[in-house]
């Protein structure tokens, strides 16, 4: 059954919904799961031409799958690129992207602000090979035009960041690379495209842990990688086909389905977040709240700029200690408390998840490079879901008001 091309500049909630590959002849409404590691070939000549590449087909599933086809041109569609390409997991597509862009003698400039096991692979497994790096704070784009040399081939921000929710100038980067014939690489896990979309700021590269919001509900591992159809064919898809950190099609049917109701849930969660966040600057066992729709955040003009007038669903905030001993006590305490919320590093769920980002996501990392990008021991990550907002309140009071 044949299936009209959608029309042109569609919004983006239209295209989470409609953009995959043609139906099959079955004519499903909702996408199809093949469920499938090889395909049949029509003849031995076919076989040969889709294996060397001279001709369009799929052939085994590390290669390419149909269902996982669906997912990389929808979520392109919805970043504004012209390719992508899917991963086993976040982690994964970051190690795709800087295998297929980087050899050894090559220079990468990061923000100290990223997520730790980011930091850690750039920082140290890839230092095994030459691959040499900088960390840079996130926000300050002397620091970074400072640590940019002639070698530097990659620039990698993450913004809004995990989980302080630094926002780096995104548009002012671009430039930055640009000028010095790097590629700008930006993680868009916090923010998804509903809110803001990279590449129409000049990023080369938009990375997706498609775990978080793309899929939802926390059921599945994924990533993705969007760029150029060049970047993708040419640099991407000849590492991943021998390396293998492909996404499965089961899991990439349940993110395609995710991303369906992606542009509603990450509207209602950033509502509750402001809320949260507003409620949590009032109370008195709170230090301190991090979160880019609040005006207190420092870079929250530029995180409306960028972000669509949102702050997304991901807030921290430090509780009130005078020590660190005695914070890291009281951070415990607060999770420890909890009676519906989850104490879980995820993010990007339904349910509201806690965590203690020092001892968990951030643990790998030594107490000095914790120290430098702000991960205090009192520091509590709060990635808020769709529960009712009052029921989220006072879970974090049973701990807050007991301190």
């Amino acid at each position: 059954m044949s299936q009209a091309p959608l029309p042109p500049h569609l919004h983006i909630n239209t295209l989470a919904v409609r953009a995959a590959v043609e139906r099959s002849a079955f004519g499903e409404n909702s996408e199809a799961l093949y469920l499938t590691s090889g395909y049949v070939q029509p003849d031995a000549a076919s076989a040969a031409a889709r294996f060397g590449g001279d001709e369009d087909g799929y052939t085994y599933t590390r290669s390419g799958n149909p269902t996982v086809s669906s997912l990389e041109l929808r979520l392109a569609a919805m970043e504004g690129s012209e390719a992508a390409m899917a991963t086993a997991s976040g982690m994964a597509a970051v190690m795709l992207m800087l295998f297929s862009l980087l050899k050894s003698g090559d220079h990468v400039v990061f923000s100290q602000s990223m997520f730790g096991s980011t930091i850690k692979l750039i920082g140290t497994e890839f230092a095994r090979f030459g691959v040499e790096s900088t960390i840079v704070p996130q926000t300050d784009l002397d620091a970074w035009r400072a640590a940019i040399r002639p070698n530097t081939r990659l620039l990698f921000a993450e913004t809004p960041t995990n989980p302080l929710t630094d926002v780096c100038d995104i548009a002012a980067l671009a430039e930055m690379a640009r000028t010095h014939g790097a590629w700008l690489a930006v993680d868009n896990c916090f923010a998804t495209p509903v809110l803001q979309r990279p590449l129409a700021m000049g990023a080369d590269i938009v990375m997706h842990s498609g775990t978080k919001y793309l899929d939802g509900q926390g059921r599945v591992m994924a990533g993705a990688l969007c760029a150029t159809e060049a970047m993708v064919r040419e640099r991407f898809l000849p590492v991943i086909k021998n390396a293998g950190m492909v996404l499965s099609p089961f899991n990439a049917w349940v993110v395609l389905k995710g991303l369906e109701t992606l542009d509603i849930r990450m509207r209602a969660q950033s509502a509750q977040a402001l809320d949260l966040a507003r409620w949590l600057e009032l109370q008195p066992a709170v230090q301190r709240v991090y979160y880019p729709g609040l005006q207190s955040h420092p870079q929250h003009d530029l995180a409306m700029r960028q972000m669509n007038g949102l702050g997304g669903a991901v807030l921290s905030f430090d509780v009130r200690a005078s020590a660190a001993d005695q914070a890291r006590a009281r951070a415990f305490h607060v999770l420890d408390s909890l009676q519906v919320l989850s104490l879980a590093t995820n993010l990007g769920d339904t349910k509201t998840l806690a965590c203690h980002p020092a001892s968990t996501s951030h643990g790998k990392l030594t107490e000095a490079q914790r120290q430098a990008a702000g991960i205090g021991q009192g520091l509590i990550r709060v990635a808020v879901g769709l529960e009712h907002l009052d029921d989220i309140k006072a879970d974090l009071l049973r701990g807050l008001d007991t301190l």
